[in-house]
């Protein structure tokens, strides 16, 4: 099957099981060591969150505090 037989059959699922089907892929691909480029504007970007997290260490939220806000504002 081709990518685009296989992606319109796709699209007939469910949001829910593409979304599946897509981390389902994700993974294998993990798996097996692959690992995506960084853009240059990707890599820029970490190397300014890295310096302003040595700037400031303490300027940083827990995982349940992102959480929390991400559900105060739906």
């Amino acid at each position: 099957m081709d990518m685009s037989t296989a992606l319109n059959a796709v699209r007939e699922w469910p949001a829910v099981d593409q979304i599946v089907f897509v981390q389902q892929v994700w993974d294998q691909l993990a798996e097996t060591g692959w690992k995506p480029e960084l853009s240059d504007r990707q890599k820029d970007e970490l190397d300014r969150r890295l310096a302003a997290y040595e700037a400031d260490p303490t300027n940083v939220l827990t995982w349940e505090q992102v959480e929390d806000r991400v559900r105060r504002s739906q």
